[in-house]
């Protein structure tokens, strides 16, 4: 077994000349064999092929497909494989094709008008990302020993993976992290730490970061599994890393899983409301009205979530807001959800009866722009 972990740095050569030769198949090998087959197949699988042209390599392109599909397969049927070495070749196989240089961002690419971009290698990466969930999600799977494979390098690059824009491979990435999360707990707060970091690149620095959207998914599951009271680290994350993001100039990307996030903060500590709404107030657009109505939009979530006692308590600051954009050069575009908080029948819970000291603001504003129109 040990030998089948030698030689990483000069596979290329040997694959070159060797690789077209077919292994045995797993399943029709003696059982003391299997294990050497299935780790040398596994090493075979670090190679990767250029895609930029297909007829190249064809046939060593279709025979790692093959093993591919062959090492999830034994992989899922098999008890007791998951030793040292195989977690050591696994983890190797998975980094060497998951974790590389993505090429150059075309800045001219719009993912909500262009054609989504796919990886070219995505043939073989979707097997690769299968065998990675079936050794994670394996009854023998025991995180002790593969934390020595699994480490922060592993998650780091794993984290910066999430620059890619393609939405198959983001999907993945969101699950393999999530997952990684939940099994590695003395990962836990690296992870959240590395997060951190990119989210701040995303804020100051425009980062392009693509897979954001997924990112915030993970961690909307994650904040949802806090126990109260919240830690201090954990109020810290709500302040200094997701209410930034508000400032985003790509924050239609991903608006809806932060304000799933913030949302779920305000449900678990009420407490919260008033400092949380003071700080997106303070990064309320100015001469966006599309983003004007996401902030309305968002606004009117964070209000549903309220209760009466803190409500009181930030009333007046939402309400001169609205009034501000009702009296805006573009109320015509914010007019309709800025006027739906004044609606007895909006579906923000309990604001009619909140109210009605504020109300008067927003409503002479919308009456005096009715009325010089």
């Amino acid at each position: 077994m040990e030998s089948a972990l030698v030689g990483l740095r000069n596979m290329d050569t040997e694959l070159k000349t060797t690789g077209s030769t077919p292994l045995p198949l797993i399943a029709n090998s003696k059982s003391t064999a299997k294990l050497e087959l299935f780790a040398k197949k596994l090493r075979f699988c670090c190679y990767k092929f250029n895609f930029s042209d297909q007829n190249v390599d064809f046939q060593e392109k279709e025979l790692k497909r093959i093993y591919l599909n062959e090492c999830i397969d034994f992989m899922e049927e098999s008890r007791g494989i998951l030793i040292e070495p195989i977690y050591a070749m696994s983890f190797a196989m998975i980094a060497h094709n998951i974790f590389r240089t993505l090429p150059p961002r075309d800045k001219d690419f719009d993912p909500e008008e262009d054609d989504p971009i796919y990886e070219p290698a995505w043939p073989h990466l979707k097997f690769v990302y299968a065998f990675f969930f079936r050794v994670l999600e394996s009854p023998d799977f025991q995180p002790s020993v593969a934390k020595k494979f699994l480490d922060r390098n592993f998650v780091s690059h794993l984290i910066d993976m999430f620059c890619t824009d393609d939405v198959n491979e983001l999907e993945n990435l969101k699950i393999a992290l999530h997952c990684i999360y939940g099994k590695f707990l003395g990962l836990r707060a690296y992870i959240r730490r590395e997060i951190s970091n990119k989210f701040m690149e995303l804020v100051y620095e425009d980062l392009y970061y693509p897979g954001a959207a997924e990112v915030l998914e993970v961690l909307g599951s994650v904040i949802n599994g806090y126990t109260c009271p919240l830690k201090q680290e954990h109020i810290r994350f709500l302040f200094q890393v997701l209410m930034p993001l508000h400032s985003s100039p790509v924050l239609q990307r991903f608006q809806a899983h932060l304000v799933y996030c913030v949302v779920q903060y305000l449900e678990k500590d009420p407490y919260l409301t008033e400092e949380v709404i003071k700080r997106f107030l303070k990064r309320w657009p100015k001469n966006t009205s599309a983003k004007e109505l996401m902030f309305l939009g968002e606004l009117e979530e964070l209000i549903d979530v309220m209760p009466p006692s803190e409500y009181v308590k930030v009333q007046k600051p939402i309400f001169a807001r609205i009034a501000r954009c009702v009296n805006s050069e573009h109320f015509q575009h914010i007019l309709r959800p800025a006027t739906s908080v004044e609606d007895p029948d909006s579906n923000v819970t309990g604001l009619k009866r909140f109210t009605r000291k504020q109300r008067p603001m927003p409503t002479r504003a919308v009456g005096w722009r009715r009325t010089s129109h």
